[in-house]
């Protein structure tokens, strides 16, 4: 449906919506039986899933399944193009004079469309249709299943350039050609090159392609914590969250900018897409931080910036998180182990930067009446809580499968859903009535706000699975590159031509890793690159520093790409998270991409820390057998957080040239020093023969005294001098 366009703060509103629509499909069809239609099969898909949580079914069945509804919703969902206009061959007729019509690409569904998505369902489940003879003739396809098997490829990918542009398609395409064209490659990639009967059951037949570990993770895990991601919201949980965020820090030095941080973090655990983060709580903290006296390009900034960031955030990371457990072979409570750690880093040093950025700009506080109540706003949603404490304690404390946590998890959200305004409603009905106010009728009251209640759960259900539509098609066709990287041995021919590359140096590789990873990400969604890359670099990663002498942890490699593919929202040409935040800002999409990226920084030297320094990730190393030892002392894991926090304070603050006062080229000089110091301590602990922790100790002392120092110099902290003059005030 087209948008009138209008002045004011709307517009920018607006355009962000438009960007994130393109996760959950922009055309919203003007007829009532298109939009039927899609909301019936986003309610189908919805049960569905829920159904195969409670009673299992094969796994390839319950993969072709998932991607039938994907694939034709994405037909139904998203227009050929992306632009506002009629299809194709009406403009043509337009042109000749044979049919005149006015209906936009988003509100009107072409019969190709529905075509399109009718073969592309129905190549899906020819898998459930004939799954015994495919069983049956495994390795050996028949003409019909290498004609349907084309079928389903060319549609796959169309519908990914369509859910998610061009990027992923083409790199599939190229990896389809690398699978014949191996014979003609250049030494160091040639391989024999494979039939098409062969390609086609590798990527089809098998569970090794297209119905492979990635769709397998999208149709387990990741639509149930979707789902409840997306109830969660509409019960009403984004928006109380940014609430509480607000009551609780709006009072500070640069408060909106804090809250943004938080509620952003918060929101995190509702959405694992930082578009959609983005979105959800900058339409609301952008136009609050431009107010407090924030720039527009910062203000957007700091909300890329922490909306990227959601997607760290345990315990729900996004589809990728689901997906590198699945990969590495690990419970999923492994990976938020490893992740927490770093997280919380990351989360707490940009708080501490919007600190600094509100000192540097002198940002006044919100007056205290423009505020909500705080204890009144964390009471009336403590409710919301509730799912999330169910989701935790059956996921961490009782070590319970992520289906079990999730649906528990759901089923009681489901509860509060249905309850919580038939509550609220007579809770006021009481109260009025004790005023002697004229009151409705009490059972009809009830019932219709019960009512409300259930229509919120069916548009939850609809949410939920429209969120899912790009991850569906993303995660099947990324296991099309997964099934070529399989087949053709490439990841052997990788190790070879990046140590070749890099000249054997550990660091030139983890440099070309990331870069790598952030130029993808650049065109791919954060699961596509993840998948990618982890199929890709990851085994790069192991090699290569086993080469050198060093230990890294699978998990660990596979964490460092993660990190990188998710930066890439940000990064400047092309992060969908700058555009959106951009667009409610009314910044400059380029400048604002530079700032976040400049934001981000203290995330992207994360994963090269905690490469060289497994603690951050609680890993103690490795055993004889391959197995990850893990760190179980609390006391150890409390100092390695607040060391590790203090390490990344010192480089936000030298980044930004302000640490207790403005800093000079020294000073930065000396935060950078503390910054190594703090992180690797084993570079003079070692030399010296003292314990580590006594230098991070010491190290701790410093920061504290160059804090005090610069205070004092500052004239902002009167300490006793000992006998030294104030040798100048003012700024270092």
């Amino acid at each position: 449906m087209t948008r009138k366009k209008s002045e004011g703060p709307a517009d920018g509103s607006a355009a962000a919506e438009d960007i994130a629509l393109n996760e959950t499909g922009p055309r919203i069809p003007a007829y009532w039986l298109s939009r039927w239609a899609i909301t019936g099969l986003c309610l189908a898909w919805s049960g569905y899933q829920l159904y195969i949580a409670y009673v299992p079914v094969n796994a390839i069945i319950a993969r072709s399944w998932h991607l039938a509804f994907a694939i034709m919703l994405v037909y139904l969902a998203y227009p050929s193009f992306k632009s506002d206009q009629p299809p194709l061959w009406a403009r043509l007729f337009q042109r000749i004079g044979l049919f005149q019509s006015h209906r936009s690409n988003r509100s009107y569904i072409p019969i190709t469309d529905v075509i399109l998505g009718v073969l592309g369902t129905a190549a899906a489940l020819y898998i459930w249709w004939d799954y015994k003879g495919i069983v049956t003739r495994q390795g050996i396809p028949s003409d019909t299943d290498v004609w349907v098997g084309v079928a389903m490829i060319l549609l796959l990918l169309e519908a990914a350039r369509r859910a998610l542009g061009a990027a992923l398609p083409i790199l599939a395409i190229i990896f389809l050609a690398y699978s014949f064209a191996g014979p003609y490659m250049p030494e160091f990639l040639r391989h024999r090159g494979i039939p098409l009967e062969y390609v086609i059951n590798d990527q089809y037949l098998a569970d090794s392609g297209i119905f492979g570990v990635p769709l397998g993770v999208s149709t387990s895990f990741v639509f149930l914590f979707v789902l409840f991601g997306a109830l969660l919201d509409r019960a009403g949980a984004g928006r109380y969250f940014i609430d509480v965020a607000f009551s609780s820090l709006g009072w500070m030095r640069g408060g909106p900018a804090k809250a943004a941080v938080v509620a952003s973090g918060l929101t995190g655990l509702v959405s694992g897409s930082s578009i959609a983060n983005t979105v959800t709580t900058g339409t609301f903290t952008i136009p609050l931080m431009k107010r407090a006296g924030l720039p527009a390009h910062k203000a957007a900034a700091v909300e890329v910036a922490a909306s990227t960031n959601g997607q760290l955030m345990p315990p729900v990371m996004g589809a990728a998180a689901f997906i590198m457990a699945e990969i590495i072979g690990i419970p999923y409570l492994d990976v938020v182990r490893a992740a927490i750690i770093p997280a919380l880093i990351s989360y707490i040093t940009l708080f501490y930067v919007v600190h600094l950025e509100a000192r540097k700009l002198n940002i006044a506080p919100i007056p205290r009446s423009e505020l909500p109540r705080f204890g009144k706003t964390v009471l009336r949603g403590l409710h919301y809580l509730v799912p999330v404490i169910v989701l935790m304690v059956y996921l961490v404390v009782l070590r319970r499968s992520s289906i079990t946590a999730a649906l528990l998890a759901i089923e009681s959200l489901a509860v509060i859903m249905l309850i919580q305004r038939p509550v609220i409603a007579y809770l006021a009905w009481l109260y009025h009535r004790r005023h002697g106010e004229e009151v409705h009728a009490l059972p009809t009251l009830l019932r219709r706000t019960a009512m409300d209640g259930l229509r919120d759960i069916i548009d939850g259900l609809i949410n939920g699975a429209r969120n899912m539509i790009a991850v569906g098609v993303a995660t099947a066709t990324a296991g099309i590159i997964v099934g070529v990287v399989t087949s053709t041995g490439l990841v052997g021919r990788f190790v070879n031509l990046i140590g070749t590359v890099s000249g054997g140096s550990v660091w030139i590789m983890l440099i070309l890793t990331a870069i790598t990873s952030m130029i993808l990400g650049m065109g791919l969604p954060t699961t596509a690159n993840y998948i990618i890359m982890a199929t890709l670099t990851a085994p790069v990663i192991v090699s290569l520093g086993g080469d050198a002498g060093l230990i890294f942890p699978l998990i660990a490699a596979h964490l460092f790409v993660f990190y990188f593919g998710i930066l890439a929202d940000d990064t400047p040409p092309v992060g969908l998270a700058a555009y959106a935040a951009a667009a409610i800002a009314k910044s400059d999409p380029i400048r604002t991409g530079l700032q976040g990226f400049s934001y981000d920084l203290r995330t992207a030297i994360l994963p090269f820390v905690f490469l060289f320094n497994l603690e951050l990730l609680m890993i103690d190393g490795v055993d004889a057998s391959g197995h990850t030892v893990w760190i179980d002392n609390p006391l150890r894991i409390l100092w390695i957080f607040v060391a590790s926090l203090a390490a990344m304070f010192t480089f936000a603050a030298a980044l930004q040239g302000f640490f207790a006062a403005r800093s000079g080229i020294l000073a930065r000089l000396v935060l950078l020093g503390l910054c190594l110091i703090l992180f690797r301590p084993s570079l003079l602990a070692d030399p010296i023969g003292i314990a580590r922790e006594m230098i991070q100790a010491a190290a701790l002392i410093a920061t504290a005294g160059l804090y005090i120092f610069q205070r004092w110099r500052a004239g902002e902290t009167p300490i006793p001098r000992f006998g030294i003059k104030r040798f100048g005030s003012g700024r270092s």
